[in-house]
């Protein structure tokens, strides 16, 4: 049995599975993040979000798989009865993209359903996620990355309804320096504003809302847009203050069997002592908060 120390992983990704009051937990492998050969992803499970049992292996390449390295950030979202798995990969030479993979159970194992990533095959991308709109149309919401465009941009794209290929061309959302706490930041020569892990929530009175991660005065930070429209493509309006500022990000947002509004992340930021922490969370009128 292991606990939340126990575990170094990135981007910490919960699926409540509520037939089986179990929660499955799936992430970036933390000593596989930056360097060497990756193995694949891995996943755990637990009824209380404390102790866990595993690893078991969701997702192992299969022969000839494009990708080698910095398997990234893996989602799990239950689509039309099938569980998909929206995750970012990369190669020598290739530019990192989001694939998206599907298994018939939450533990897998997950299998490409398309021959590489729906993103743009010349862009550097990640952290896909998968919005469904309110005429079921799915989307993948994911981050163009800052190391190739300078100030990270967030984008939508409209996705086939077996979500094998894009459906449409990318759209632009936002730019990282939009939000006035973001704060550029300057690694292996490169200075510029990061987005990470965009993650999609729709308030009880209908206004949907966008947590994403880039860099605060305090490190690792966790801001919240809204689309003014209520809908994916916006007009997107980043509010001043972010929802949390301890050098940790990467978040989704779940509910607990208790019911209790949970935001999952990782900190601290830096490799290896990343761990996953779950924070409570409360809901009001035009946006979400630390509980």
């Amino acid at each position: 049995m292991l606990t939340n120390s126990d575990i170094n992983i990135r981007d910490p990704f919960v699926l409540p599975v509520v037939a089986e009051k179990q929660y499955y937990l799936y992430g970036t492998t933390g000593a596989q993040t930056w360097t060497g050969l990756a193995s694949g992803f891995d996943c755990y499970t637990g009824t209380d979000l404390q102790h866990w049992e595993g690893p078991f292996p969701a997702f192992r390449p299969p022969v000839g798989f494009w990708s080698d390295r910095n398997f990234w950030a893996p989602e799990v979202h239950v689509y039309h009865g099938r569980h998909y798995m929206f995750a970012s990969f990369k190669a020598e030479g290739v530019c990192r993209g989001t694939q998206i993979l599907a298994a018939e159970r939450p533990q897998g194992p997950f299998l490409p359903i398309s021959e590489g990533p729906v993103t743009p095959s010349d862009w550097e991308s990640l952290d896909g996620t998968l919005f469904v709109d309110a005429d079921d149309q799915p989307w993948m919401v994911f981050c163009h990355e800052w190391v190739q465009v300078g100030d990270g941009e967030i984008c939508a794209l409209r996705l086939s309804d077996d979500l094998t290929a894009a459906a449409g061309q990318p759209q632009l959302l936002f730019r990282a320096s939009e939000a006035p706490w973001a704060v550029e930041i300057a690694s292996k020569n490169r200075k510029g504003y990061v987005t990470d892990g965009p993650w999609m929530h729709r308030l009880p009175n209908g206004d949907l809302l966008m947590l994403w991660s880039s860099f605060g005065q305090g490190g690792y930070t966790i801001g919240v847009a809204r689309s003014t429209s209520g809908g994916v493509l916006g007009p997107w309006q980043q509010l001043p203050e972010p929802l949390y500022t301890g050098n940790g990000g990467h978040c989704m947002v779940f509910r607990g069997f208790d019911g209790q509004l949970l935001l999952a992340l990782h900190r601290p930021n830096a490799t290896p002592e990343e761990r996953p922490q779950f924070v409570a969370l409360r809901e009001n009128e035009s946006s979400i908060e630390i509980a």
